[in-house]
């Protein structure tokens, strides 16, 4: 049980860990000497806000950063319920709730990270159409699949003595 349970607790830090490199570097797309996140495009001296993303036209950008920032937000209160759930509740219920949040967690990753996917040539200058997935983009890949074999553990966990 204690291996499990370590486990568990190990999934969740990589996850949460994960989830929060990819939302805050700058490298989820790049092209020549520039760099692109969820909020600013860098060159090598200075990063500048990425142009008409608070219009309408740029919605599924604004839909990416809540995501992510709300999958981050997610899995970060998912361990502390884990940690009060671990001590409070009787076997049986003990995990559901954790399970739920990181379940969720997991798909507001996915859902970003396929938004993002989907429409990244849609909110790039000129400048950027010719480039490659960078690596937080391909964290935040990562964190999914760790993110929800996480909630599946809590899961299995439940019922365990």
């Amino acid at each position: 049980m204690l291996i499990i349970l370590a486990a568990i607790i190990l999934f969740h830090i990589t996850s949460a860990i994960l989830l929060f490199i990819a939302t805050i570097r700058n490298e989820w797309w790049l092209s020549n000497n520039y760099s692109l996140d969820l909020w600013y495009h860098c060159n090598t001296t200075n990063c500048y806000d990425i142009p008409n993303s608070a219009t309408s036209d740029a919605a599924y950008l604004q839909i990416v950063q809540a995501t992510m920032i709300l999958a981050t937000i997610l899995s970060c209160v998912g361990f502390f319920v884990f940690i009060l759930q671990l001590f409070r509740l009787k076997q049986g219920e003990r995990f559901v709730f954790t399970a739920i949040i990181q379940l969720l967690s997991a798909f507001c990753v996915m859902t970003g990270a396929s938004i993002y996917t989907a429409e990244h040539l849609n909110f790039k200058d000129v400048v950027f159409k010719n480039g490659e997935y960078g690596y937080a983009f391909v964290v935040a890949w990562v964190a999914f699949p760790i993110t929800f074999l996480s909630g599946l553990m809590y899961l299995v966990l439940r019922k365990r003595k």
